[in-house]
Order: C-alpha cells, then structure tokens, then sequence
C-alpha cells in the first residue's frame, strides 16, 4: 500500500516536473493570473458587473409584474418603461399607438370625422415613417386638409350635376386619393430636399361614406376588414421590394434590391413605394403610386376595419388579427390596445399604430360621427 502511494507521488512529481514547472508554462499561468486580478478585482468592472446584475434584477421584476396583472395588463409599465404612447377615441373609432423598442417615434395617425355634414366620407390615415419623423409629421399636417377641401368641392359639384350620368371632369374618390397623395410627394419632396432631410413614410388612407369605403396605399402599413360573415378582407397590398412586379421596375430603372435581414431597395429602404425618400426618388426607384380600391359596403356589410402600421403585421397575420379584435370589440378602445400590447408581448421591435373603425351591423353603413 506505502508502495502504491510513493508511486503515484512519484508520477505526480514527474507530471509537474515535466509539464507544469516548465517555463512557458510557468508564463501564461503567470500571465492568466493577472489578467484575472484584473478584470474581476478592479473596482470599474465591479462596477459594471454590479450594474449589470441590478439591471437584470429589475427587467425580471418588470416581467414578473406584468406578466402577474390581467392578460392585458401592465399597461402602466408599459408606458412608463419602454414607450411614448397616444391614443384616440370617438364614437365609433379607436386608436392606440406606442413607441415600443425603437429610439423614437415614427408613427403618424389621423381622423377627420367633422366634414359638415354626415353625407360627406370620414377621413382615416395612418402614416408609419423611417428615416426620422419630419416626413410622417408632413403627411399628417397636410393630408386630411387637401383632401377634405377637394371632396366638399365635388361633393357640391356632384349635387349640381346629380341628374347627369358622368362628370365632365371625371373625378371621383379614387382621382381624387390619388391626385392628391401624389401632390403631397412633390410638396414633401421640394420642402424636405430643400433641407437634405432624406426621411419618408408609409401612407394609407381610407374614406368612408355611407355606402361605400375607399382605400389608399403606399408602401407596407396596411387594412383589413371585417365582413359580415367573420372573414378577413384585404384592404390594401404591401409594396415589397421581393415582389414580382416591384423588382422589374426596380432593375428597370437601373436600381437593385439586397438582402440585409430583410429585402431592400439599394441595400437601403424596406419598401418599394413611400412618400419622402427624395435620394431614391431621384433615382426613380422607389415612387409614391398610390394603390387604390373600392368596397361596397352594402355588399360586405363590415363589423370593422383596422388600419394600421406594419408594426402590428409583424407580429399578426389579417385573419388572426381579426379574430383577435372581433372578440375583443367591447373593451373601450374596440380591442386597438390590446392587440398593440399583445404585438409588444410577442417581441414587435417597431413602432406599432392600429385604429378599428366600427361599423353599423345592418346595410354595411358606418356608425354615426
């Protein structure tokens, strides 16, 4: 047994007498120890070590009291904590819009429901910007008023000419969208160049009068609406780079798209059409086309829509986001501020808007102003 011990006493001396007394061992150990001494024993990194720790300490405690209120709780916590937050209620219109985990924010948002008289469409906008906040303010300043000064003109003029069956200057909502999201571009452009603000924006814009909504889209915020029988109906198309017909117009006008976590134009911008963007503007590979469509409202007769930035569609397909708000119409902003939570909830890194406009339940007309 004193044998078999002096042995492996024996084997231990050669071990540390071969490997690890030797010289270059012997340096890195050294050199591994004060290292060491370093960054753990100096009072900076104790420092951030100790912040670091505390810092974890109070996330989890924020979780733990959100996650311990009611399913869309913590509200408080939220606002307080992560984001700037903005929210609108009418009778039959509700919006709720917040920061979120992005540095500032970009969302835009506006309702016009005071045309002077309830005959005339009710104006919706949602306005999602990139590249700083001056295009999104623009849109929101200048938008709603163009177009509420061009429809109460044809309006009357549509009430002079009611007898005849095509008018002589062939407007009609859908012109009118149009002419005037692309006159807002030019605007946007001369007064935005001027300054070498390169910001842009989304913008989607819907009518609504008492028979019929109309819809308005540029770039990737995007409608759904919410039909008589349950099923979600588009009321927009994202303008995607990776589309068929985006990236031949793209290539055609000397551009290209690149991947860069997600497909952009020049490597830059995540959409295809915006309003702003004056660099790409000038390379005639991003434009401001509006796409436009028309709902017969008798026809769908509509419990809602949602209109909303692509915050929200990041983390909800349409039909999902529909069931979620049809069960949730009740609350006091029509189920907006519980999906916006719930899309936070879900890891939404963007800004994120949704509006729900509600609808009377018989004919598809919408809801007193």
């Amino acid at each position: 047994m004193i044998e078999d011990t002096m042995t492996l006493l024996s084997l231990l001396g050669r071990i540390m007498r071969y490997f690890l007394l030797r010289p270059e061992t012997l340096f890195l150990l050294c050199i591994s120890l004060a290292l060491w001494s370093y960054f753990f024993h100096t009072d900076e990194v104790k420092t951030i070590v100790k912040s670091s720790r505390d810092a974890v300490k109070m996330v989890k405690g924020k979780v733990a009291e959100i996650m311990q209120n009611d399913k869309f709780g913590g509200l408080d916590v939220l606002d307080a904590e992560f984001s700037k937050t903005w929210e609108f209620k009418s009778n039959n219109v509700a919006v709720y819009s917040i920061q979120g985990r992005r540095d500032h924010m970009e969302d835009r948002f506006e309702v016009v429901t005071d045309i002077v008289n309830k005959s005339h469409p009710s104006i919706f906008g949602i306005f999602d910007g990139h590249g700083g906040e001056a295009a999104a303010d623009f849109a929101k300043a200048h938008l709603s008023e163009a177009l509420r000064q061009q429809l109460l003109s044809y309006d009357r003029e549509k009430e002079k000419e009611k007898d005849e069956k095509e008018r002589s200057d062939g407007l009609s909502y859908p012109s009118i969208l149009e002419q005037q999201i692309l006159a807002l571009d030019r605007d946007m452009l001369d007064k935005l160049s001027a300054v070498y603000n390169e910001a842009g924006t989304t913008c989607l814009v819907a009518l609504l009068s008492d028979k019929e909504l109309t819809v308005a889209n540029v770039g990737d915020s995007r409608g759904v609406l919410c039909d008589k029988d349950g099923n979600a109906v588009a009321l927009s198309h994202d303008h995607k780079p990776y589309q068929l017909k985006e990236r031949k117009r793209i290539k055609k006008a000397g551009g290209f798209i690149s991947f860069n976590g997600s497909w952009r134009v020049q490597g830059i911008l995540a959409m295809s059409r915006s309003l702003g963007d004056y660099p790409l503007k000038n390379l005639n590979v991003v434009i401001p086309d509006p796409d436009i469509m028309t709902f017969d409202l008798d026809k769908l007769q509509p419990e809602f829509m949602i209109l909303a930035s692509d915050g929200l569609w990041d983390a909800f397909s349409n039909e999902e986001a529909i069931r979620f708000i049809k069960e949730r119409l009740d609350e006091p902003h029509f189920g907006a501020k519980s999906i916006v939570l719930q899309s936070f909830y879900r890891g939404c890194p963007d800004n994120i808007t949704v509006m729900v406009v509600k609808f009377k339940g018989a004919g598809g007309k919408a809801t007193e102003q």
